[in-house]
């Protein structure tokens, strides 16, 4: 019992720290008053039509503030004691107090008092954050002027002088250069940097730091490790026997993109659709792997198309939770229940995603299909050398050559220039000569399709060739008259002929 009431105890505290805040400051929707409205009363006055009740819908604004079927208003904007949800949650009739008994719910005194404090204050309901578009805030008068250095310290400085609080005493120079270059980096500053950082006196010393981590390597592989967190990067497929495969040329893309400082709206249209840009470049789709970090899986008893569903379902999840600030698996079987998400945009999403010629089961020999290969940075600087040798040798073909040119216009001279050679169309040819028939001793084509020996240049008539203990030498053929057909003996054997 004793641990029981501690527990309550526990839970309670920041509950009514809120309501004694919200007598004197002002109440926050999506803190103090939704999670409220969620467990307490959405069950019969929320988003779910089927199960509504008296008419009342307390998740949209427009809806609370409307008449509902008795007439009455739960919510009048300033006017607590004059609205119908305040009156039900403090009345003593069971019959009539919210949460009705039956449901099990039971508001707390904090609870009730922060409700009344919400309504008091003109029961804003403010949108989720991601939905709000980011605004300008003005530059806050401070009680310190002569502490503030960057814009950044007056709203330190501003909410220091509302809590009635003081400012730290100013760190160290060796813990700034320590935190500075966790912060940036990931690591911690080298004796040598800290050095340096100490004897630097000049005003910009700190400025000096922060420029020389920024350009640092490490500064992107910092900044990437939440990004590859969210984007659910593995080097392993899960499922089953986690095979490994290799994603790290997608992540050196992503570091390289935070060292490179690439505009977010680029970050962006590159790791959701890079592929699918016109003429993409070799890293616009690389950046497109973003889609491809999910699990896979390659079970033999699993089913293609269940995970192949799957697939899709956590790119829709995760493009969502990444750039809309917002879960959107609750719309996969209907709209959701608090947020403006519907069924059918999540499946317009599904579709939009459902365009990868990909394999339900796949995996099992490291990267799924379908992936591109990519070069390393020697391979890269190698292929690059090669298309300029490449450039270079096809702008030789474009255009005159002067050493073709020449030869050419040399033989065309000749041609035309009468000489004995030129004006003798008469031929004189010489002998025939044959060795053969050559019959290999395995038959078949291999007298063909072999070097006998007679192939050989120049030829020697004197040569004589031995093959499976045959003896062959060249015969003159004075036989042999042009123009009339020549029978040559032997059958799948091989006979050699020669003139000059």
């Amino acid at each position: 019992m004793r641990l029981l009431l501690l527990t309550v105890t526990l839970v309670v505290a920041p509950l009514i720290a809120r309501a004694e805040e919200a007598r004197s400051s002002e109440v926050n929707f999506a803190r103090d008053i939704q999670p409220i409205l969620a467990d307490q009363c959405f069950s019969c006055h929320g988003p779910d039509e089927q199960t509504r009740e008296a008419g009342l819908r307390l998740d949209k604004r427009n809806a609370a503030l409307h008449p509902v079927e008795s007439g009455s208003i739960a919510i009048i904007p300033g006017k607590p004691t004059e609205s119908e949800l305040i009156r039900r949650i403090e009345s003593d009739d069971p019959d009539e107090r919210m949460p009705p008994a039956d449901s099990k719910k039971l508001l707390t005194v904090a609870q009730k008092e922060l409700l009344s404090a919400w309504i008091a204050q003109g029961a804003v309901f403010d949108e989720l954050w991601s939905f709000v578009k980011p605004l300008r805030a003005d530059s806050p008068a401070v009680s310190n002027e002569g502490w503030v250095r960057t814009p950044i310290d007056r709203f330190i400085m501003s909410r220091l002088d509302k809590e009635g609080m003081t400012t730290a005493q100013e760190a160290t120079r060796e813990s700034l250069i320590r935190r500075l270059s966790l912060d940036l980096t990931g690591l911690p500053p080298t004796l040598t940097e800290i050095d340096a950082f100490l004897l630097d006196n000049s005003d910009a010393a700190y400025e000096k730091v922060v420029d020389r981590l920024l350009a640092s390597p490490h500064f992107g592989e910092r900044m990437a490790l939440e990004w590859l967190d969210a984007a659910r990067f593995a080097d392993t497929n899960g499922y089953h026997l986690d095979n490994g495969r290799d994603m790290s040329r997608w992540r050196a893309w992503v570091i390289d993109a935070f060292n490179e400082n690439k505009p977010f709206d680029q970050f962006t249209i590159e790791q959701l659709a890079g592929d699918l840009l016109p003429n993409a470049t070799l890293s616009q789709q690389l950046a497109s792997g973003f889609n491809r970090n999910h699990m896979i899986n390659f079970e033999g008893g699993a089913i293609p198309a269940e995970y192949h569903n799957a697939y899709i379902v956590d790119r829709v999840n995760t493009t969502a939770t990444v750039w809309l600030g917002l879960t959107v698996a609750c719309a996969q079987c209907h709209d959701h229940k608090y947020d403006p998400i519907t069924q059918r945009e999540f499946y317009g999403l599904y579709a939009f995603f459902n365009n990868v010629p990909e394999n339900g089961l796949d995996g099992n020999q490291g990267n799924a299909m379908p992936y591109i290969r990519v070069p390393d940075e020697a391979q890269t600087a190698r292929l690059n050398d090669l298309d300029s040798q490449i450039e270079a040798l096809v702008a030789t073909t474009e255009g005159d050559i002067a050493s073709i040119d020449e030869a050419q216009q040399a033989w065309e001279l000749s041609l035309a220039t009468p000489s004995p050679t030129n004006n003798d169309k008469s031929v004189e040819l010489g002998t025939w000569y044959a060795v053969g028939p050559m019959i290999h001793p395995e038959g078949g084509q291999r007298a063909y399709k072999r070097d006998l020996g007679p192939e050989a240049t120049p030829v020697d008539l004197a040569v004589e060739y031995f093959l499976a203990d045959k003896t062959y030498a060249w015969k003159e053929r004075r036989d042999w008259i042009d123009g009339q057909i020549i029978e040559l003996q032997g059958e799948q054997a091989a006979t050699y002929v020669y003139r000059t």
